[in-house]
């Protein structure tokens, strides 16, 4: 192949690499859903109850009873509030399972990009800035570096070039990001089970989305096109 063809390969190369890339960050990596189930809510429903009824509460029921009424569940040592929950948790459960069937009570949705802004937002300044760095800097740096050294006249400091790209390229993250991923997605769906104290009052359940795939396809591809797009890079000459 002469100079030419060359340049025209490798950047077609990169080309299609940025374009594996650019959905890979833009696009949602991860997508965790969470729904209350009924069994959680069964659960829940008579310390939701019991903690709704404040003393005011009760007070303002007394005053809507019949005196005598009140006086002879006060004569007899018994507990209004206790009473009340006792008679109303049946149906409030009953009710309660009956309106959360597939009810969404928690959807979140991130791209490589809107984890790195959150992780800022939240104070998370270490692991954003090496999401950004291997995820996105890196990247970009080294098509940048592949397509200035194919148009290098000087042999030698394209060849510096070059090893330089390979350098960094050794210290990519992508194996650390798809890990980081899949501990994500395995702790929403452990999430799913039932714990030693009851059923979860919520379930997540976490599924990958586009940009993961993207992603890694710009991994795969990025991988297996370095070391030809770098062949060809040296074997440029100049014109």
């Amino acid at each position: 192949m002469n100079p030419n063809s060359n340049r025209l390969v490798v950047l077609a190369l990169l080309v299609a690499s940025l374009g594996l890339l650019i959905p890979g960050l833009l696009a949602p990596v991860l997508t965790i859903r969470g729904v209350l189930t009924k069994d959680g809510v069964a659960q829940v429903a008579p310390q939701m109850l019991d903690k709704g009824l404040s003393p005011e509460t009760i007070a303002a029921l007394k005053s809507m009873m019949n005196p005598g009424m009140v006086a002879l569940i006060a004569a007899t040592g018994g507990d209004l509030k206790k009473m009340i929950v006792d008679k109303l948790t049946p149906e409030l459960t009953r009710a309660l399972q009956g309106s959360v069937d597939n009810l969404e009570v928690y959807h979140q949705e991130r791209s490589i990009l809107g984890s790195v802004r959150n992780l800022y937002d939240v104070g998370s300044w270490i692991p954003a800035t090496l999401i950004l760095l291997f995820s996105v800097i890196v990247p970009f740096t080294k098509g940048g570096l592949v397509a200035w050294a194919v148009y290098m006249p000087d042999a030698l400091k394209r060849q510096r070039t070059l090893n330089f790209v390979e350098m960094i390229a050794k210290w990519s993250m992508a194996d650390v990001f798809v890990v980081a991923l899949f501990i994500a997605y395995l702790a929403a769906q452990a999430t799913q089970s039932a714990t030693a104290s009851g059923p979860p009052l919520v379930a997540f359940a976490a599924t990958f989305g586009p940009g993961f795939y993207w992603f890694t396809a710009y991994c795969l591809f990025s991988l297996a096109s370095q070391q030809f797009t770098a062949r060809l890079a040296r074997q440029v000459t100049a014109g």
